[in-house]
Protein backbone atom coordinates (compact mmCIF):
# COMPACT_ATOMS: atom_id res chain seq x y z
CA UNK A 1 0.00 0.00 0.00
CA UNK A 2 1.47 3.28 -1.14
CA UNK A 3 0.45 6.25 1.02
CA UNK A 4 0.56 10.17 0.48
CA UNK A 5 -0.59 12.19 3.78
CA UNK A 6 -1.74 15.74 3.36
CA UNK A 7 -1.80 16.28 6.98
CA UNK A 8 1.07 16.78 10.11
CA UNK A 9 -1.09 14.46 12.23
CA UNK A 10 -1.95 11.75 9.98
CA UNK A 11 1.58 11.07 9.31
CA UNK A 12 2.45 10.93 12.54
CA UNK A 13 -0.46 8.50 12.85
CA UNK A 14 0.67 6.74 10.06
CA UNK A 15 4.17 5.89 11.60
CA UNK A 16 2.66 5.57 15.33
CA UNK A 17 0.67 2.43 13.77
CA UNK A 18 3.87 0.81 12.38
CA UNK A 19 3.38 1.96 8.66
CA UNK A 20 5.88 4.58 8.31
CA UNK A 21 7.00 2.99 5.36
CA UNK A 22 4.10 3.24 3.64
CA UNK A 23 4.26 6.68 3.07
CA UNK A 24 5.25 7.87 -0.56
CA UNK A 25 4.60 11.61 0.15
CA UNK A 26 3.88 14.38 2.86
CA UNK A 27 2.15 17.81 3.05
CA UNK A 28 4.53 20.86 3.57
CA UNK A 29 3.97 21.39 7.29
CA UNK A 30 4.58 17.76 8.04
CA UNK A 31 7.29 17.18 10.28
CA UNK A 32 7.39 14.40 12.44
CA UNK A 33 8.97 12.15 12.74
CA UNK A 34 12.13 13.49 11.56
CA UNK A 35 12.53 11.78 8.76
CA UNK A 36 9.65 12.07 6.75
CA UNK A 37 10.70 15.39 5.89
CA UNK A 38 12.84 13.37 3.26
CA UNK A 39 9.47 12.52 1.28
CA UNK A 40 8.60 14.96 -1.69
CA UNK A 41 5.84 17.49 0.01
CA UNK A 42 2.98 17.78 -2.04
CA UNK A 43 1.16 20.43 -0.93
CA UNK A 44 2.44 24.23 -0.58
CA UNK A 45 0.47 27.39 0.98
CA UNK A 46 -0.64 29.77 -1.77
CA UNK A 47 0.14 33.14 0.82
CA UNK A 48 3.11 34.45 2.03
CA UNK A 49 3.18 32.21 5.68
CA UNK A 50 6.23 34.14 7.08
CA UNK A 51 4.86 37.79 7.40
CA UNK A 52 3.37 38.08 11.48
CA UNK A 53 0.19 37.16 12.71
CA UNK A 54 -1.75 40.19 11.76
CA UNK A 55 -0.62 39.67 8.22
CA UNK A 56 -1.36 35.91 8.26
CA UNK A 57 -4.65 36.56 9.34
CA UNK A 58 -4.99 39.22 6.78
CA UNK A 59 -3.76 37.11 3.94
CA UNK A 60 -5.91 34.27 5.09
CA UNK A 61 -9.46 36.47 5.59
CA UNK A 62 -8.83 37.31 1.83
CA UNK A 63 -8.12 34.83 -0.03
CA UNK A 64 -11.18 32.94 1.60
CA UNK A 65 -13.79 35.70 1.08
CA UNK A 66 -12.06 35.85 -2.79
CA UNK A 67 -12.58 31.84 -2.76
CA UNK A 68 -9.55 31.12 -3.53
CA UNK A 69 -7.50 28.39 -1.94
CA UNK A 70 -5.13 28.29 0.74
CA UNK A 71 -3.42 25.28 -0.35
CA UNK A 72 -2.30 24.04 -3.49
CA UNK A 73 -1.56 20.36 -4.76
CA UNK A 74 1.51 18.92 -6.96
CA UNK A 75 -0.77 16.85 -9.38
CA UNK A 76 1.97 15.93 -11.45
CA UNK A 77 3.88 14.31 -8.49
CA UNK A 78 0.61 13.12 -7.32
CA UNK A 79 0.44 11.28 -10.34
CA UNK A 80 4.49 10.14 -10.36
CA UNK A 81 3.52 8.56 -6.32
CA UNK A 82 0.34 6.70 -7.00
CA UNK A 83 -0.81 6.59 -3.99
CA UNK A 84 -3.76 3.95 -3.03
CA UNK A 85 -4.59 6.40 0.22
CA UNK A 86 -4.87 10.02 0.61
CA UNK A 87 -5.13 11.38 4.28
CA UNK A 88 -6.56 14.54 4.48
CA UNK A 89 -8.52 16.62 6.68
CA UNK A 90 -12.08 18.35 6.86
CA UNK A 91 -11.82 20.10 10.05
CA UNK A 92 -10.61 23.20 9.44
CA UNK A 93 -10.11 24.86 6.01
CA UNK A 94 -7.11 27.40 7.34
CA UNK A 95 -5.14 25.08 9.21
CA UNK A 96 -4.03 22.10 6.35
CA UNK A 97 -5.52 20.65 3.28
CA UNK A 98 -8.79 19.50 2.92
CA UNK A 99 -10.77 17.25 0.14
CA UNK A 100 -11.62 20.09 -1.55
CA UNK A 101 -8.08 21.52 -2.44
CA UNK A 102 -7.45 17.41 -2.99
CA UNK A 103 -10.29 18.00 -5.85
CA UNK A 104 -9.11 20.76 -7.46
CA UNK A 105 -5.57 18.84 -7.50
CA UNK A 106 -6.02 15.11 -8.59
CA UNK A 107 -6.60 14.48 -11.89
CA UNK A 108 -9.74 11.36 -12.44
CA UNK A 109 -7.03 8.93 -13.00
CA UNK A 110 -6.42 8.89 -8.67
CA UNK A 111 -10.19 9.68 -7.78
CA UNK A 112 -10.19 5.86 -7.23
CA UNK A 113 -7.61 6.15 -5.39
CA UNK A 114 -9.23 6.00 -1.13
CA UNK A 115 -9.16 9.30 0.64
CA UNK A 116 -9.84 9.43 4.38
CA UNK A 117 -10.38 12.87 6.12
CA UNK A 118 -10.05 12.98 9.66
CA UNK A 119 -12.78 15.95 11.17
CA UNK A 120 -12.08 15.33 14.53
CA UNK A 121 -13.29 18.60 17.01
CA UNK A 122 -12.76 16.86 20.10
CA UNK A 123 -10.34 13.99 22.00
CA UNK A 124 -12.98 11.21 21.30
CA UNK A 125 -13.44 12.34 17.76
CA UNK A 126 -9.23 12.32 17.35
CA UNK A 127 -9.36 8.71 18.47
CA UNK A 128 -12.23 7.85 16.10
CA UNK A 129 -10.01 9.08 13.47
CA UNK A 130 -7.18 6.91 15.11
CA UNK A 131 -9.66 3.87 14.49
CA UNK A 132 -10.86 4.95 11.08
CA UNK A 133 -7.76 5.41 9.40
CA UNK A 134 -6.18 2.26 10.89
CA UNK A 135 -8.70 0.08 9.52
CA UNK A 136 -8.33 1.56 5.89
CA UNK A 137 -4.48 0.47 6.82
CA UNK A 138 -5.88 -2.85 7.38
CA UNK A 139 -4.29 -2.44 11.04
CA UNK A 140 -7.21 -1.69 13.33
CA UNK A 141 -6.35 -4.32 15.95
CA UNK A 142 -3.38 -1.99 15.95
CA UNK A 143 -5.19 1.12 15.98
CA UNK A 144 -7.93 0.21 18.60
CA UNK A 145 -5.10 -0.59 21.02
CA UNK A 146 -3.31 2.98 20.16
CA UNK A 147 -6.28 4.93 20.81
CA UNK A 148 -6.68 2.90 24.05
CA UNK A 149 -3.20 3.75 25.28
CA UNK A 150 -3.62 7.17 24.33
CA UNK A 151 -6.32 8.15 26.13
CA UNK A 152 -5.05 6.50 29.16
CA UNK A 153 -2.46 8.85 29.06
CA UNK A 154 -4.82 11.69 29.39
CA UNK A 155 -6.81 9.68 32.14
CA UNK A 156 -3.08 9.27 34.44
CA UNK A 157 -3.32 12.29 34.19
CA UNK A 158 -6.74 13.67 35.35
CA UNK A 159 -5.95 11.12 37.91
CA UNK A 160 -3.30 12.93 39.24
CA UNK A 161 -4.63 16.21 39.47
CA UNK A 162 -7.62 14.91 41.36
CA UNK A 163 -8.08 16.70 44.63
CA UNK A 164 -5.57 19.63 43.52
CA UNK A 165 -6.51 23.03 43.03
CA UNK A 166 -7.90 24.17 39.60
CA UNK A 167 -6.40 27.34 38.30
CA UNK A 168 -8.40 29.97 35.64
CA UNK A 169 -6.55 28.84 32.46
CA UNK A 170 -6.64 30.85 29.38
CA UNK A 171 -5.59 29.03 26.17
CA UNK A 172 -4.73 31.43 23.32
CA UNK A 173 -4.38 29.87 19.45
CA UNK A 174 -3.35 32.93 17.80
CA UNK A 175 -2.40 36.62 18.96
CA UNK A 176 -3.23 39.14 16.31
CA UNK A 177 -6.33 38.88 16.40
CA UNK A 178 -6.84 36.87 19.39
CA UNK A 179 -8.67 33.64 18.78
CA UNK A 180 -9.48 31.64 22.39
CA UNK A 181 -7.86 27.84 21.84
CA UNK A 182 -11.21 26.15 21.50
CA UNK A 183 -11.57 22.16 20.18
CA UNK A 184 -9.94 19.78 22.16
CA UNK A 185 -8.57 22.76 24.22
CA UNK A 186 -10.44 22.70 26.71
CA UNK A 187 -10.41 19.34 27.39
CA UNK A 188 -7.00 19.03 27.92
CA UNK A 189 -6.96 21.40 30.37
CA UNK A 190 -9.45 19.79 32.02
CA UNK A 191 -7.27 16.73 32.21
CA UNK A 192 -4.47 18.47 33.77
CA UNK A 193 -6.45 20.21 36.60
CA UNK A 194 -7.50 23.35 35.37
CA UNK A 195 -10.74 25.18 34.76
CA UNK A 196 -10.85 26.06 31.23
CA UNK A 197 -11.97 30.19 29.80
CA UNK A 198 -12.91 31.75 27.19
CA UNK A 199 -13.82 28.53 25.14
CA UNK A 200 -16.03 25.36 25.13
CA UNK A 201 -14.72 21.75 24.19
CA UNK A 202 -15.89 20.86 20.84
CA UNK A 203 -16.61 24.67 19.71
CA UNK A 204 -13.57 25.90 16.93
CA UNK A 205 -11.72 28.40 17.99
CA UNK A 206 -13.06 32.11 17.56
CA UNK A 207 -11.66 35.68 17.60
CA UNK A 208 -11.63 37.15 20.94
CA UNK A 209 -11.75 40.58 21.97
CA UNK A 210 -8.97 41.26 24.23
CA UNK A 211 -11.23 42.53 26.75
CA UNK A 212 -12.71 39.76 27.49
CA UNK A 213 -9.30 38.28 27.89
CA UNK A 214 -8.81 40.62 30.51
CA UNK A 215 -11.96 40.22 32.19
CA UNK A 216 -12.04 36.74 32.62
CA UNK A 217 -8.75 37.62 34.34
CA UNK A 218 -6.93 34.08 33.96
CA UNK A 219 -4.77 32.87 36.80
CA UNK A 220 -2.75 31.42 33.78
CA UNK A 221 -2.45 31.81 30.57
CA UNK A 222 -1.09 30.02 27.56
CA UNK A 223 -0.28 31.38 24.71
CA UNK A 224 0.30 28.47 21.94
CA UNK A 225 -0.43 30.04 18.15
CA UNK A 226 -1.45 27.29 16.20
CA UNK A 227 0.82 26.18 13.44
CA UNK A 228 3.92 27.72 15.41
CA UNK A 229 6.54 26.57 17.34
CA UNK A 230 7.65 28.07 20.45
CA UNK A 231 10.64 30.37 18.38
CA UNK A 232 8.38 32.01 16.41
CA UNK A 233 5.54 33.02 18.83
CA UNK A 234 8.16 34.72 21.20
CA UNK A 235 9.23 37.39 19.02
CA UNK A 236 5.60 38.22 19.24
CA UNK A 237 4.79 38.44 22.89
CA UNK A 238 6.05 42.12 22.97
CA UNK A 239 2.99 43.07 21.00
CA UNK A 240 0.75 41.06 22.99
CA UNK A 241 2.24 42.09 26.50
CA UNK A 242 1.52 46.11 25.44
CA UNK A 243 -2.04 45.51 25.15
CA UNK A 244 -4.47 47.53 27.89
CA UNK A 245 -4.62 45.53 30.92
CA UNK A 246 -1.93 43.35 30.24
CA UNK A 247 0.27 43.92 33.75
CA UNK A 248 -3.41 43.87 35.84
CA UNK A 249 -3.83 40.29 34.34
CA UNK A 250 -3.35 38.01 38.04
CA UNK A 251 -1.40 35.69 35.42
CA UNK A 252 0.90 38.27 34.90
CA UNK A 253 1.41 39.43 38.08
CA UNK A 254 1.93 35.61 39.05
CA UNK A 255 4.62 34.98 36.97
CA UNK A 256 2.22 32.27 35.18
CA UNK A 257 2.26 32.90 31.57
CA UNK A 258 3.95 30.76 29.34
CA UNK A 259 4.58 30.27 25.82
CA UNK A 260 4.20 26.74 24.08
CA UNK A 261 4.66 24.80 20.84
CA UNK A 262 1.48 25.20 19.42
CA UNK A 263 2.49 23.68 15.78
CA UNK A 264 2.98 20.16 17.53
CA UNK A 265 1.48 19.88 20.76
CA UNK A 266 -1.74 21.73 21.26
CA UNK A 267 -2.94 22.31 18.12
CA UNK A 268 -2.04 19.16 15.80
CA UNK A 269 -5.15 16.06 16.13
CA UNK A 270 -2.52 13.64 16.25
CA UNK A 271 -1.12 11.47 18.75
CA UNK A 272 1.28 14.06 20.89
CA UNK A 273 -1.85 16.00 21.53
CA UNK A 274 -2.34 13.53 23.94
CA UNK A 275 0.87 13.82 25.77
CA UNK A 276 -0.07 18.04 26.13
CA UNK A 277 -2.60 17.38 29.05
CA UNK A 278 1.00 16.52 30.70
CA UNK A 279 2.49 19.40 29.48
CA UNK A 280 0.14 21.41 30.72
CA UNK A 281 -0.20 19.79 34.13
CA UNK A 282 3.10 21.05 34.56
CA UNK A 283 2.69 24.94 34.23
CA UNK A 284 -0.83 24.65 36.02
CA UNK A 285 0.63 22.15 38.96
CA UNK A 286 4.24 22.30 39.39
CA UNK A 287 4.02 21.38 42.97
CA UNK A 288 2.89 17.68 41.46
CA UNK A 289 4.51 17.50 37.83
CA UNK A 290 8.28 17.30 36.94
CA UNK A 291 8.80 19.88 34.42
CA UNK A 292 10.41 17.18 32.16
CA UNK A 293 8.67 19.11 28.81
CA UNK A 294 9.81 22.74 29.98
CA UNK A 295 12.47 24.59 26.95
CA UNK A 296 11.32 21.95 24.59
CA UNK A 297 7.82 22.37 24.13
CA UNK A 298 6.89 25.52 26.48
CA UNK A 299 8.87 28.13 28.71
CA UNK A 300 7.52 30.82 31.23
CA UNK A 301 7.26 34.13 29.57
CA UNK A 302 8.48 37.54 31.83
CA UNK A 303 7.30 40.27 30.04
Amino acid sequence: MRIVSLLASGTELVCALGAGEMLVGRSHECDSPEWVKRLPAVSRPTFDVTGSSAEIDRLVRTRLAAGEPLYEVDERLLVELAPDVLITQTHCEVCAVTPGDVARGVPSALCRRQVVALRAGTLEGILSGFVEVARVLGREARGRDFARECLDRVESVRHRTRGLGRPRVACLEWTDPIFAMGNWGPELVDAAGGESLLATPGGHSTTTPWEAVVQADPEVLVVAPCGYPMERTLPEMPALAARAGWSELTAVKAGRVYVADGNRTFNRSGPSAFETAEILAEMLHPEAFEPRHESRWWVPYRS
